[in-house]
Protein backbone atom coordinates (compact mmCIF):
# COMPACT_ATOMS: atom_id res chain seq x y z
CA UNK A 1 0.00 0.00 0.00
CA UNK A 2 1.70 3.26 -1.07
CA UNK A 3 1.45 5.98 1.35
CA UNK A 4 3.08 9.78 0.89
CA UNK A 5 3.74 11.32 4.03
CA UNK A 6 3.09 15.08 4.12
CA UNK A 7 1.57 15.40 8.18
CA UNK A 8 1.93 13.05 10.81
CA UNK A 9 -1.03 10.76 10.69
CA UNK A 10 -2.28 12.99 7.87
CA UNK A 11 -1.54 11.10 4.17
CA UNK A 12 -2.59 11.59 0.63
CA UNK A 13 -3.02 9.14 -2.43
CA UNK A 14 -3.61 8.88 -5.78
CA UNK A 15 -2.04 12.25 -6.26
CA UNK A 16 -2.55 12.37 -10.13
CA UNK A 17 -6.42 12.24 -9.98
CA UNK A 18 -8.47 15.36 -11.24
CA UNK A 19 -10.89 15.11 -8.02
CA UNK A 20 -9.77 15.26 -4.45
CA UNK A 21 -11.77 14.19 -1.33
CA UNK A 22 -10.80 15.12 1.84
CA UNK A 23 -11.44 12.09 4.22
CA UNK A 24 -11.73 13.30 8.05
CA UNK A 25 -12.79 10.23 10.44
CA UNK A 26 -11.09 9.20 13.63
CA UNK A 27 -11.76 5.33 12.78
CA UNK A 28 -9.00 4.19 10.32
CA UNK A 29 -10.37 1.17 8.93
CA UNK A 30 -13.27 3.45 7.87
CA UNK A 31 -10.31 6.28 6.08
CA UNK A 32 -8.37 2.96 4.84
CA UNK A 33 -12.08 1.33 3.19
CA UNK A 34 -13.48 4.38 1.88
CA UNK A 35 -9.92 5.26 0.25
CA UNK A 36 -9.91 2.19 -1.21
CA UNK A 37 -13.38 2.70 -3.37
CA UNK A 38 -12.63 6.44 -3.86
CA UNK A 39 -9.63 5.47 -5.64
CA UNK A 40 -11.09 2.70 -7.58
CA UNK A 41 -12.81 5.51 -8.73
CA UNK A 42 -10.17 7.80 -9.82
CA UNK A 43 -10.51 10.07 -6.89
CA UNK A 44 -7.17 11.81 -5.27
CA UNK A 45 -7.61 10.88 -2.02
CA UNK A 46 -5.72 13.00 1.79
CA UNK A 47 -6.74 11.53 4.83
CA UNK A 48 -6.74 13.28 8.44
CA UNK A 49 -8.01 11.48 11.98
CA UNK A 50 -9.30 14.90 13.70
CA UNK A 51 -10.26 18.14 13.37
CA UNK A 52 -6.61 19.85 13.31
CA UNK A 53 -5.06 17.49 10.49
CA UNK A 54 -7.92 18.64 8.67
CA UNK A 55 -7.18 22.10 8.81
CA UNK A 56 -4.07 21.78 8.05
CA UNK A 57 -4.80 19.28 5.00
CA UNK A 58 -7.19 21.81 3.82
CA UNK A 59 -4.72 24.79 3.81
CA UNK A 60 -2.09 22.84 1.68
CA UNK A 61 -4.72 20.67 -0.98
CA UNK A 62 -7.10 21.80 -3.48
CA UNK A 63 -9.88 19.48 -2.07
CA UNK A 64 -13.19 19.14 -4.27
CA UNK A 65 -15.44 17.63 -1.38
CA UNK A 66 -15.11 17.02 2.53
CA UNK A 67 -16.04 13.13 4.18
CA UNK A 68 -16.41 14.39 7.84
CA UNK A 69 -17.12 12.25 10.63
CA UNK A 70 -19.40 13.73 13.28
CA UNK A 71 -18.18 11.90 16.36
CA UNK A 72 -14.15 12.24 16.51
CA UNK A 73 -12.28 12.89 20.07
CA UNK A 74 -11.25 16.71 20.43
CA UNK A 75 -13.33 18.77 18.11
CA UNK A 76 -16.20 16.94 16.67
CA UNK A 77 -17.39 16.85 12.85
CA UNK A 78 -20.18 19.67 13.39
CA UNK A 79 -17.65 22.30 15.10
CA UNK A 80 -15.43 21.37 12.34
CA UNK A 81 -17.58 21.88 9.80
CA UNK A 82 -18.55 25.33 11.30
CA UNK A 83 -15.19 26.53 11.10
CA UNK A 84 -14.83 25.43 7.60
CA UNK A 85 -17.81 27.26 6.63
CA UNK A 86 -16.67 30.80 7.42
CA UNK A 87 -13.80 30.57 4.84
CA UNK A 88 -14.27 28.20 2.41
CA UNK A 89 -17.90 26.06 0.22
CA UNK A 90 -15.98 23.21 -0.29
CA UNK A 91 -18.46 20.72 -0.44
CA UNK A 92 -19.11 18.65 2.89
CA UNK A 93 -20.57 15.04 3.16
CA UNK A 94 -21.59 14.04 7.03
CA UNK A 95 -20.51 10.79 7.81
CA UNK A 96 -22.26 9.32 10.93
CA UNK A 97 -23.36 6.90 13.21
CA UNK A 98 -26.18 8.65 14.98
CA UNK A 99 -29.13 9.04 11.97
CA UNK A 100 -31.83 10.73 13.87
CA UNK A 101 -33.75 13.45 12.00
CA UNK A 102 -32.57 15.70 14.96
CA UNK A 103 -29.24 14.20 13.80
CA UNK A 104 -29.15 15.10 9.73
CA UNK A 105 -31.13 18.55 10.50
CA UNK A 106 -28.34 19.95 12.71
CA UNK A 107 -25.31 18.89 10.23
CA UNK A 108 -27.42 20.30 7.51
CA UNK A 109 -28.64 23.41 8.95
CA UNK A 110 -24.67 24.07 9.63
CA UNK A 111 -23.60 24.03 6.14
CA UNK A 112 -23.34 19.77 5.00
CA UNK A 113 -24.11 19.17 1.57
CA UNK A 114 -25.19 16.01 2.62
CA UNK A 115 -25.78 13.18 5.64
CA UNK A 116 -24.72 9.98 5.63
CA UNK A 117 -25.26 7.34 7.75
CA UNK A 118 -22.74 4.68 8.38
CA UNK A 119 -24.87 2.09 8.15
CA UNK A 120 -24.34 2.68 4.48
CA UNK A 121 -22.72 0.68 1.87
CA UNK A 122 -19.10 2.29 0.91
CA UNK A 123 -20.74 2.42 -3.10
CA UNK A 124 -23.71 4.49 -1.17
CA UNK A 125 -21.29 6.76 -0.25
CA UNK A 126 -19.43 6.53 -3.48
CA UNK A 127 -22.67 7.51 -5.38
CA UNK A 128 -23.36 10.62 -3.06
CA UNK A 129 -20.05 12.20 -3.14
CA UNK A 130 -20.51 12.42 -7.09
CA UNK A 131 -23.77 13.52 -6.80
CA UNK A 132 -21.96 16.76 -5.16
CA UNK A 133 -19.58 16.75 -7.18
CA UNK A 134 -21.24 17.34 -10.03
CA UNK A 135 -23.69 19.74 -8.75
CA UNK A 136 -20.81 21.85 -7.97
CA UNK A 137 -18.29 20.95 -10.43
CA UNK A 138 -17.89 23.39 -13.61
CA UNK A 139 -19.05 22.47 -16.89
CA UNK A 140 -15.66 23.61 -18.62
CA UNK A 141 -15.96 23.00 -22.65
CA UNK A 142 -19.77 24.47 -22.63
CA UNK A 143 -21.44 27.80 -23.91
CA UNK A 144 -21.21 30.52 -20.93
CA UNK A 145 -25.24 30.26 -19.60
CA UNK A 146 -25.39 32.89 -17.67
CA UNK A 147 -28.73 34.72 -15.95
CA UNK A 148 -28.30 38.61 -15.19
CA UNK A 149 -30.58 40.31 -12.79
CA UNK A 150 -28.83 43.45 -12.44
CA UNK A 151 -26.66 43.59 -9.47
CA UNK A 152 -26.71 39.54 -9.33
CA UNK A 153 -25.35 37.06 -11.99
CA UNK A 154 -25.56 33.83 -11.94
CA UNK A 155 -22.58 32.19 -14.43
CA UNK A 156 -24.83 28.67 -14.74
CA UNK A 157 -21.65 27.24 -16.93
CA UNK A 158 -18.86 28.06 -14.41
CA UNK A 159 -21.48 27.53 -10.92
CA UNK A 160 -20.23 31.03 -10.21
CA UNK A 161 -22.30 34.38 -8.65
CA UNK A 162 -21.10 37.68 -8.48
CA UNK A 163 -23.23 40.87 -6.74
CA UNK A 164 -21.95 44.29 -8.29
CA UNK A 165 -18.79 42.46 -9.92
CA UNK A 166 -17.73 40.81 -6.79
CA UNK A 167 -18.01 37.28 -6.39
CA UNK A 168 -19.91 35.67 -3.60
CA UNK A 169 -18.76 32.20 -1.85
CA UNK A 170 -21.77 29.64 -1.98
CA UNK A 171 -21.99 26.16 -0.59
CA UNK A 172 -23.69 23.88 -3.80
CA UNK A 173 -27.16 23.62 -1.82
CA UNK A 174 -27.22 27.80 -1.44
CA UNK A 175 -26.10 27.28 -5.07
CA UNK A 176 -28.83 24.95 -6.33
CA UNK A 177 -31.39 26.33 -4.31
CA UNK A 178 -30.77 30.32 -5.83
CA UNK A 179 -30.64 28.94 -9.62
CA UNK A 180 -33.80 27.52 -8.96
CA UNK A 181 -35.61 30.36 -8.00
CA UNK A 182 -33.25 32.43 -10.59
CA UNK A 183 -34.82 29.93 -13.92
CA UNK A 184 -38.26 30.01 -12.13
CA UNK A 185 -38.40 33.76 -10.74
CA UNK A 186 -42.97 33.07 -11.19
CA UNK A 187 -43.22 29.97 -9.43
CA UNK A 188 -44.14 29.62 -6.13
CA UNK A 189 -42.63 27.05 -3.99
CA UNK A 190 -43.55 25.88 -0.48
CA UNK A 191 -41.27 24.62 2.53
CA UNK A 192 -42.35 20.94 1.49
CA UNK A 193 -41.62 21.44 -2.50
CA UNK A 194 -38.18 22.55 -1.26
CA UNK A 195 -37.72 20.24 1.51
CA UNK A 196 -38.17 17.07 -1.07
CA UNK A 197 -36.11 18.92 -3.93
CA UNK A 198 -32.99 19.32 -2.24
CA UNK A 199 -33.28 17.64 1.57
CA UNK A 200 -35.00 14.14 -0.09
CA UNK A 201 -38.35 14.70 2.41
CA UNK A 202 -36.81 15.46 5.63
CA UNK A 203 -39.86 17.46 7.07
CA UNK A 204 -38.50 20.53 9.24
CA UNK A 205 -38.76 23.96 8.10
CA UNK A 206 -35.93 25.46 9.50
CA UNK A 207 -33.69 24.18 7.15
CA UNK A 208 -35.36 26.38 4.38
CA UNK A 209 -35.52 29.09 6.71
CA UNK A 210 -31.60 28.58 7.81
CA UNK A 211 -30.41 28.10 3.72
CA UNK A 212 -32.72 30.89 2.75
CA UNK A 213 -31.29 33.34 5.69
CA UNK A 214 -27.70 32.65 4.01
CA UNK A 215 -28.59 33.66 1.49
CA UNK A 216 -30.40 36.58 1.97
CA UNK A 217 -27.33 37.27 4.17
CA UNK A 218 -25.03 37.10 1.04
CA UNK A 219 -26.86 38.91 -2.20
CA UNK A 220 -30.06 41.04 -0.27
CA UNK A 221 -29.88 44.83 0.33
CA UNK A 222 -28.94 46.09 3.93
CA UNK A 223 -26.36 43.48 3.85
CA UNK A 224 -22.20 43.99 3.84
CA UNK A 225 -22.91 43.89 -0.17
CA UNK A 226 -24.68 46.97 -0.27
CA UNK A 227 -28.36 47.94 -2.01
CA UNK A 228 -29.68 44.82 -4.08
CA UNK A 229 -33.07 43.73 -4.62
CA UNK A 230 -35.48 41.32 -2.65
CA UNK A 231 -34.91 37.33 -3.01
CA UNK A 232 -39.04 37.48 -3.20
CA UNK A 233 -38.91 39.59 -6.12
CA UNK A 234 -36.49 37.18 -7.47
CA UNK A 235 -38.07 33.91 -7.16
CA UNK A 236 -41.81 34.81 -5.90
CA UNK A 237 -43.13 34.34 -2.26
CA UNK A 238 -41.98 31.06 -0.64
CA UNK A 239 -44.59 30.17 1.66
CA UNK A 240 -46.43 26.99 4.37
CA UNK A 241 -48.77 29.10 5.93
CA UNK A 242 -46.95 32.04 6.28
CA UNK A 243 -44.09 34.33 4.02
CA UNK A 244 -40.42 33.79 4.40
Amino acid sequence: MLKIQFLPHCWRRGMNRNRTVLIVDDDKEIVELMTDYLEDERFAVVGAYKADQALEALSRNRVDCILLDVMMPGQNGLDLCRQVRKTKDTPILFLSARGGDMDKIRGLSLGGDDYIVKSATPEEVVARIKAVLRRSSKNEGNPVIELDFGRLVLDITAHEVSVNGVPVSMTPKEYDILCLFAEHPRQVSTYEQLLHRFWEGIEDNHLVTVHMGRLREKIEENTRWGRFVRLTSLAGAIHSGRTL
